[in-house]
């Protein structure tokens, strides 16, 4: 049976393999593309797709990341009652043009007892909130301390 030059095509789009090696394995599989790729991932030789980050212009690039950032909001609350609720975006943009500001304001914050969380829009906390409680939890304890020592003076 001959091989076509669409069934090398195909093959070499489907497991990401060369062309001499999407050829010599449609030859070993009479040119049967299924049966190439099971012999392909068979023989472990099916490369993973590449991020697709790293394709497109610094343009796409960029776009996919904010909108990746735009499903991720930064939310400040105390005693259940929402202070701020922000996409992560204009967030991280107000701390680039102020952000001196930014730090004192959530230092103030986390001194006040807010709870300063990062979340998904599907309501999923991030992994970063273990370290934001860790450090609002010393935080606090430092303020209680400090608070103890003035009450006793």
């Amino acid at each position: 049976m001959s091989i076509t030059l669409e069934q090398i095509d195909l093959l070499k789009k489907r497991a990401r393999v060369s062309y001499k090696e999407a050829k010599e394995v449609l030859e070993k599989c009479d040119g049967d593309i299924v049966e190439a790729l099971a012999y392909l991932e068979e023989n472990k030789k099916i490369k993973p797709e590449k991020e697709a980050v790293c394709e497109g212009t610094l343009g796409q690039k960029l776009k996919r990341v904010v909108a990746r950032l735009n499903k991720i909001s930064l939310s400040i609350t105390k005693e259940e009652t929402v202070i701020l609720n922000l996409p992560l975006v204009p967030a991280l943009l107000l701390t680039l043009i102020s952000f001196p500001l930014v730090v004192v304001a959530l230092i103030l914050a986390l001194i006040t007892g807010c709870r300063i969380r990062i979340k998904r829009k599907n309501g999923e906390d991030c992994r970063i909130n273990e370290t934001i409680d860790a450090v609002a939890d010393k935080i606090n304890s430092l303020t209680n301390k400090v608070a103890e020592e003035i009450e006793k003076t």
